[in-house]
């Protein structure tokens, strides 16, 4: 079955090439997308052939990229689950990804049923295939913009509509910094976003671990692969750098399994993961 998606002027397309091939101003079927590689690695079917080809480069580096792609998954839901088990109703995903099962409205809403999200990310068909799922929902959004301009993110006409910036507010950078190299500032980024935010507000975030070996040959895959961007593994003490001033909640900065586990995690090294408070 062909998968829909809309492009900016509201036409429907295949994804999977059994019907009308895409606008070339929504998407680069040429070019692999780290979005569409993620969910290669999910088992999802919103990729094209140049993204699985670059995906079975990155799995010739990491083989245990299927399990820590998972573990990704698995965390992002607990730590939803927990802010909004906080109180927190609201909630602004950078860099979201193609929709999957188990999104983050869904989750945070099993806990906060009136639960607002808005969705953030640069891939052109990200914000497609989001906007028509999403298309009946008034308590989300899905705005297509980079997150190196925080401040067009910030004032966004939908996000303002859905994020009341005077309340607490949750922010997930899940999988996302470790696109970003140094000299892109990406712990300059992180604290712009939570300059706007009030005490009481969270941050969670999931980064490629250095300490995982592989994770360095995998970089090299993604910049040989010319994929939208290149990853950049750190260490703990780096991530842990990212969220300089804001108070990190336990566990602190941990793998993947080790956040707050429930049962039955993927146990990896190849990623760490924190929790954290604005104080004030």
């Amino acid at each position: 079955m062909a998968v829909i998606a809309v492009d900016s002027a509201g036409k429907g397309f295949a994804m999977d090439g059994s019907g009308t091939a895409p606008p070339p101003d929504v998407v680069d079927t040429t070019t692999p997308s780290v979005a569409r590689m993620y969910d290669y690695f999910l088992g999802g079917k919103d990729n094209y052939a140049c993204d699985r080809a670059a995906a079975e480069q990155v799995r010739q580096a990491l083989p245990t990229v299927e399990g820590v792609a998972r573990a990704n998954r698995a965390f992002l839901q607990r730590a939803v689950r927990f802010v909004a088990g906080t109180g927190i109703d609201q909630f602004l995903d950078l860099g979201t990804g193609l929709p999957t099962q188990g999104n983050v409205h869904e989750v945070a809403r099993a806990v906060r049923p009136g639960a607002r999200v808005a969705y953030v990310d640069n891939d052109p068909l990200v914000a497609a295939h989001a906007r028509a799922l999403l298309d009946a929902d008034d308590r989300t959004a899905v705005v297509q913009a980079d997150l190196r301009e925080p401040g067009m993110v910030l004032e966004d006409e939908q996000v303002r509509r859905l994020i009341d910036f005077s309340r607490p507010v949750c922010v997930l950078f899940v999988a996302v910094l470790h696109f970003f190299p140094d000299e892109g500032n990406p712990a300059g980024i992180v604290r712009r976003f939570t300059d706007a935010l009030p005490a009481g507000s969270h941050v969670v975030l999931s980064h490629a671990a250095v300490e995982e070996r592989r994770n360095v040959n995998v970089g090299e895959t993604y910049r040989s692969q010319s994929a939208n961007a290149a990853l950049v593994a750190r260490t703990r003490e780096e991530v842990a750098g990212l969220l300089d001033g804001l108070t990190i909640l336990e566990p602190g900065v941990v793998p993947l399994h080790e956040w707050r586990p429930v049962g039955g995690e993927y146990v990896t090294g190849a990623g760490w993961t924190a929790v954290a408070r604005k104080e004030a």
